[in-house]
């Protein structure tokens, strides 16, 4: 397995942050910056789901494949995750040539696995519930001696993850009067959460997780990590559905003084009715969950107050069930 030694210690920085948004911008325009009333405040919203593979997760994934040597890039990467780092990781490594393996649960959205698959991934199954796919992925990239990248413990990914803060906050300059100074992010591990608070250091930072699966909150309300509880509930948000959060993350948000909020199944899908009904967008249930926290007044409002809607793979029979619920 190559795993590159400095990454065991390198910290993410917000220096790379602003290496990976360049590096992004070569590559892709901008995601729109989208914007409606509420309560008498303007709210922004960072469309990340309009990415080619529909999340955020390319930043991360194209920041680290891009920084592999010659040799790692012939070698290939192994990943794991349940859809949109997967896709993310697929999308770079076709685009750079390099080989590519997926750890992904059994249970992810049909769309991501086949989105996944059509990007030229060999996708590995595992059981999200009784098997550890950190374990798994650690295992086929020895095996192969690929290098793994993970969905969110990686300095380089959390780097890249950062870039949307970047490209958001000169939106928000150009039309909004200044930068944000409250920022709401989906939060699953803490990729993106902790990559944008690098980004946007004079910004409030605000986490939103669903219910029974917010182990981040917890974290940052008791100052160390607190792992999801036994038999959490079920939930839409598989992309969330992250059971223990990484130092690298907690370190970074906690020292930001970030704070979180979690959000149950009916905002959730209250939030994918209204972006698609006010925003025209089709989020998914994870991708949904910042701007569910602000819907349902879980958030005060700031004067720029930027929300971030991460990630727009769902199955179509399930944001259909939700439209017409």
């Amino acid at each position: 397995m190559r795993t590159p030694g400095a990454s065991l210690m390198r910290k993410p920085n917000r220096d790379g942050v602003l290496a990976a948004a360049a590096k992004i911008a070569e590559i892709l325009p901008e995601t729109p910056l989208l914007s409606f009333e509420r309560d008498g405040a303007t709210i922004w919203c960072k469309a990340e789901s309009l990415q080619p593979m529909g999340a955020f997760k390319l930043r991360g994934a194209w920041h680290r494949l891009t920084d592999l040597d010659a040799q790692q890039r012939a070698d290939g990467v192994v990943a794991f995750s349940s859809g949109n780092h997967a896709q993310g990781v697929a999308w770079s490594a076709k685009r750079l040539g390099m080989p590519s393996t997926i750890v992904m649960p059994s249970d992810a959205p049909r769309k991501k696995l086949e989105n996944t698959r059509a990007l030229g991934a060999e996708i590995i199954l595992y059981d999200r519930m009784t098997e550890d796919r950190a374990a798994i992925g650690a295992a086929l990239a020895a095996e192969r001696g690929a290098t793994l990248v993970p969905s969110f413990d990686d300095a380089w990914v959390i780097e890249g993850q950062g870039s949307a803060g970047i490209e958001a906050t000169a939106q928000m300059e150009a039309r909004a009067g200044g930068a944000p100074d409250r920022i709401v992010i989906p939060c699953g591990g803490g990729g993106l959460s902790a990559g944008i608070a690098l980004a946007c250091p004079d910004a409030e930072i605000v986490i939103a997780e669903p219910e029974g699966w917010d182990d981040m909150r917890q974290s940052l309300e008791t100052g160390e990590i607190v792992p999801v509880g036994p038999n959490p509930p079920p939930t839409a948000c598989d992309a969330l559905q992250t059971t223990l959060v990484s130092p690298l993350t907690f370190e970074v948000l906690s020292g930001r003084g970030a704070t979180g909020v979690a959000v149950s199944e009916a905002e959730v899908a209250e939030a994918m009715r209204f972006a698609f009904d006010k925003l025209r967008l089709v989020v998914e249930p994870g991708g949904a969950a910042a701007l569910a926290a602000v819907l349902a007044g879980k958030v005060e409002l700031g004067e720029r107050t930027l929300v971030i809607i991460s990630g727009g793979n769902v199955d179509d029979a399930r944001f259909a069930a939700v439209l017409s619920a």
